[in-house]
């Protein structure tokens, strides 16, 4: 009985459909342009509350308390071994942290490890590093010299990606720890040396241009000098790194 009487609605449907019907009608007139007065919408579940995610760390101020917390040098090297915000750390062999005469009258601030370094633990231990204790030794001084001593760090104590630059990200978050080893190693006159040195402690960069002319980083006078490993690349330059290397020993004969 049921099946017959789909069959004939069907049937219906069908006919009105050849006849060129398009809409339903129902018995009272519907007026499809009237907004309804409200529209009900299924309500979505609700994630429970959860407390709002804690502010990014600041790891700059974090760098800064550390630094200024250590009191001598061997406390400055575990606060930053201990400093998990530089993502650097994670693909170093290890922290290279200084090398020479703590002290020192001359204080050389590099630029970041590289492959040698990052094996040894020392700064400027390859080939860069070979022809710094050449220049040295032209001068009389050297990082074992126990009558003109050298003491030797870098801006970034952990090797960069195929020793890549580091980023100015980077650089402003170890120049606390810069800055504090530089006092706690009191030298009387810094060495900056290439153009990631001179961005961290001169916030200038281009070294051909502020090469050879003293400035001042951390209240002290300040030599900017041609890397060693860009002396290697262009071997005309030392020329003028010669002349820079008389500069300093001339400063500090002059106390």
């Amino acid at each position: 009985m049921e099946s017959a009487e789909f069959h004939h609605a069907l049937a219906l449907l069908d006919w009105q459909v050849e006849l060129g019907a398009t809409e339903a009608i129902c018995d009272a007139p519907l007026n499809r342009y009237e907004a309804p007065a409200r529209i009900d919408t299924p309500k979505q579940p609700q994630a429970p509350a959860t407390a709002p995610a804690p502010g990014q760390v600041d790891a700059v101020e974090e760098a800064r308390q550390l630094a200024t917390a250590a009191t001598d040098l061997d406390c400055l090297r575990a606060a930053m071994e201990g400093f998990a915000h530089c993502d650097l750390k994670r693909g170093a062999r290890q922290l290279v942290f200084s090398d020479g005469i703590a002290g020192a009258p001359v204080m050389i601030v590099g630029e970041a490890p590289g492959r040698d370094e990052d094996l040894e633990g020392k700064p400027f231990v390859g080939r860069a590093g070979q022809l710094l204790d050449r220049m040295l030794a032209a001068i009389g001084m050297g990082r074992a010299d126990p009558d003109n001593p050298v003491y030797i760090t870098n801006v970034l104590p952990w090797r960069p990606p195929q020793n890549r630059d580091p980023s100015p990200e980077e650089i402003a978050m170890m120049r606390p720890f810069l800055e504090r080893h530089i006092a706690l190693a009191e030298p009387q006159v810094i060495v900056i040396m290439g153009n990631i040195s001179a961005q961290a402690l001169l916030a200038r960069r281009g070294i051909t241009r502020l090469r050879g002319t003293w400035a001042e980083a951390q209240g002290l006078p300040a030599l900017p000098m041609f890397h060693p490993a860009y002396l290697l690349r262009n071997p005309a330059a030392k020329r003028e790194a010669w002349a820079d290397l008389l500069e300093l020993k001339a400063r500090l004969s002059r106390g």
